[in-house]
């Protein structure tokens, strides 16, 4: 894993009262740390806890993001949505689009775009996921399914500087079943390699979601080509995502 800084980015999903607060007590202790300066901690909390969290991080090394928005830039009559405005206005510095549960369940290419589109000009930093089905991948429609999501993701879209990637393969997400190493490492680059010619990106940033927790992390620290986790389920337990960062770190 680089030297550089590594995220590690706590996806709460639909988990989370104003109780789970409390636990960033811990982390924050953890982020002031000498040893930790080079982890960058992002907590990604239900849109219903982002100004308690806010609160709480706010003088601190510790980020906030979103799990998702909606596309459309301006206010408008959009029953239970949230822009980009709205995120940003209780202190979002990023937000997660393209998570393989929004697509699932009918999120688009082109609304992903659109998104992007939106997001980008509030100047929120984006965690674009991208990530194949089991069925998919016995295919061998990996690569196909992995540049069609990018290349529909990001079209017409010139500056991508605040754009960082996650690789999360839709079979391993919530499974408990992680790729191998060697096919992972080979996969991030594949990955790498393609956003550097198709948009001339020099140095893009791209993470691993799908079943990250203390027991691989020391094992997937060790793919350098990774640039840190999208973390789910661990997350949501203070003491498992604490292990992650210290294992991954020291």
């Amino acid at each position: 894993m680089t030297n550089n800084k590594i995220y590690f980015i706590a996806n709460w999903k639909m988990y989370g009262t104003l109780k789970s607060v409390q636990s960033l007590k811990t982390v924050i202790k953890l982020k002031k740390m000498q040893n930790y300066k080079n982890a960058k901690i992002i907590y990604c909390p239900p849109f219903t806890l982002l100004d308690q969290f806010y609160k709480k991080i706010k003088n601190t090394q510790i980020e906030l993001g979103a799990q998702n928005c909606h596309f459309n830039f301006e206010f408008g009559p959009f029953t239970g949505a949230v822009n980009s405005k709205m995120i940003k206005n209780v202190g979002c510095k990023y937000v997660i689009l393209g998570h393989s549960e929004n697509r699932s369940s009918g999120e688009s290419d082109k609304a992903i775009n659109l998104k992007v589109k939106s997001c980008l000009k509030e100047k929120l930093k984006i965690i674009l996921c991208i990530g194949e089905t089991l069925k998919e991948r016995r295919k061998n429609k990996t690569n196909h399914i992995l540049k069609k999501q990018l290349i529909n993701g990001l079209k017409n879209i010139k500056n991508k500087n605040n754009i960082i990637f996650a690789y999360e393969p839709v079979w391993s997400i919530g499974t408990g079943v992680v790729p191998k190493s060697q096919d992972l490492e080979k996969q991030v680059i594949q990955i790498k390699n393609f956003i550097k010619q198709k948009f001339r990106m020099k140095d893009p940033k791209v993470l691993y979601g799908g079943s990250v927790n203390p027991k691989n992390a020391s094992i997937l620290k060790q793919i350098s080509s990774i640039n840190g986790f999208l973390i789910g389920g661990a997350s949501q337990n203070v003491n498992k995502f604490i292990d992650i960062v210290k294992k991954t770190i020291n």
